[in-house]
């Protein structure tokens, strides 16, 4: 594995094949990903730091989903990726959906987990005031805001590792850059999915309330194709709660042929 600096961002690069690029949510980074790398061996994993997260600098002209997603298809012509399949968690999730309608050619396929079309007003304005928190009192408290309600109960009590995964990740964010992906998020238009013609694997967990069940249902609705899959006993991290059930899911769907 490598790391280097593509479009200012810090970009993990591992492993030799088909290339499949994935992006991280809100309070995220690359290694969000960590319990996927094994069974992308015979891949080109791609796993950035979106810009204002983790070790990528905020970009001068300020953040934006459009913005990350423009920057993600820099990227992948910056590393001789003509097509790739791509992964999503949270906000990464929109992320991907943004790329796919601006160059469809460029995406075999779409493996969403935690997936969500746009913040819910009142959603919104939790988000603006988060980042508001951040940028005056840091990450500490939203840290601990976000373990108890964006992870499964099953999770606090039986996956303490992902628990202290999640926390970490968020205590580690840069606030200004937190508080710059809040402000993104809150400001996104939801995508016209209705357009998007490549095979899309949806994966939520039962107790998401962030992105629950009825979200990925109807997001599937409108993408052709579209398959659900809702996990027992996990929160909004799913890579991170139901890793292996997540591993067997991607699995299959990188294997078909798409």
């Amino acid at each position: 594995m490598t790391t280097q600096r593509v479009e200012r961002m810090a970009v993990e690069i591992a492993g030799e094949g088909e290339p499949v690029v994935l992006l991280h949510g809100l309070g995220g980074t690359s290694n969000t990903w960590t319990p996927q790398m094994g069974l992308l061996d015979r891949h080109r994993a791609i796993r950035p730091d979106l810009p204002g997260s983790g070790r990528s600098p905020l970009p001068a002209g300020g953040l934006s989903i459009d913005g990350m997603a423009e920057t993600v298809l820099r990227m992948m012509a910056a590393l001789g990726v003509e097509r790739a399949l791509l992964a999503g968690h949270s906000m990464g999730t929109i992320v991907c959906q943004q790329v796919a309608l601006m160059e469809p050619r460029r995406v075999r396929a779409l493996a969403l987990c935690g997936p969500l079309l746009a913040p819910p007003d009142q959603a919104r304005e939790a988000l603006k005031a988060r980042a508001a928190r951040a940028r005056t009192e840091g990450m500490d408290s939203i840290a601990d805001q976000i373990v108890q309600a964006a992870t499964s109960s099953h999770s606090k009590q039986h996956n303490l590792a992902a628990i202290a995964f999640v926390r970490e990740s968020l205590l580690r964010q840069p606030p200004e850059g937190y508080a710059a992906s809040c402000e993104a998020l809150a400001a996104v238009a939801a995508a016209d999915v209705g357009r998007l013609s490549c095979p899309t694997l949806l994966v939520t967990g039962e107790d998401d309330a962030v992105a629950p069940p009825s979200v990925a249902r109807s997001m599937a609705e409108r993408i052709k194709g579209a398959r659900v899959h809702v996990l027992p006993r996990c929160g909004h991290w799913t890579t991170l709660e139901q890793a292996a059930e997540v591993n067997r899911l991607f699995r299959e769907f990188l294997s078909a042929r798409h």
